[in-house]
């Protein structure tokens, strides 16, 4: 689950992602109560096929893009743009291809893949039309989106999501190494547009069919959609 720029230059960012690679995979287990091994899965399974070339944007340490080969892929590629998250990934499967990038500035052809996914990842991007843009241009017409977030919590579950997120995960980040990156993670949040406004932003990045739906309570939300 990544941490947020905080209107961070790019660089920075980077630089924010090499230094917590060694905490990230503990911090997701513990912020999820390794629930978050099963949203990835159910977000693989949402818009992956058998034989699929698939394509997991802002990868981070590889679980989603594992869960994308567990959904019956025949090939997975792994994008993130910090060398230290994919030299993590790299050790947990060598049948997947990782690599480094910009997730605004794919070096994939136009039509590359029949699905993409990306977990936790949207939020961190600075350009976030531009980046669904991108997603749009490498997916084949027809190939399918899948987009797992976390997003604001309303409703009976807000006063724990706020005590929980705002303020027991950043205080635990600071006693790992690195962790206190995950300061930024509550303002992260709060910018990431709410759901039906980021299902908008999708269809207006040439998706089709875009639909989302909360978990855990509406603390996560998956959106899909079909590229027209």
């Amino acid at each position: 689950m990544s941490v947020a720029s905080d209107s961070l230059e790019p660089e920075q960012v980077r630089t924010m992602f090499d230094r917590i690679a060694p905490v990230y995979d503990q911090m997701n287990r513990l912020m999820t109560g390794g629930l978050d091994r099963r949203w990835r899965d159910a977000t693989a399974r949402r818009v992956v096929q058998p034989g699929d070339t698939v394509l997991d944007a802002a990868c981070g340490t590889g679980d989603l893009a594992l869960a994308d080969l567990r959904a019956g892929a025949a090939r997975v590629v792994g994008v993130d743009f910090s060398e230290q998250m994919l030299e993590r990934a790299a050790r947990k499967s060598s049948a997947i291809e990782w690599v480094q990038g910009d997730l605004c500035k794919l070096s994939f052809a136009d039509g590359s893949f029949q699905a993409v996914t990306i977990g936790f990842g949207l939020r961190n991007v600075a350009d976030r039309e531009g980046a669904l843009r991108e997603l749009r241009r490498v997916l084949a017409p027809g190939g399918r989106l899948g987009i797992l977030e976390i997003t604001r919590v309303r409703g009976p579950l807000a006063p724990f999501f706020r005590i929980w997120f705002e303020g027991l995960v950043p205080l635990v980040g600071k006693l790992l190494p690195g962790g206190s990156a995950y300061a930024y993670l509550p303002a992260s949040v709060r910018r990431f547009p709410a759901p039906r406004e980021l299902a908008a932003q999708i269809a207006q990045a040439g998706f089709g069919d875009v639909r989302y739906r909360l978990l855990a309570g509406g603390i996560m939300a998956l959106h899909v959609g079909v590229a027209r």
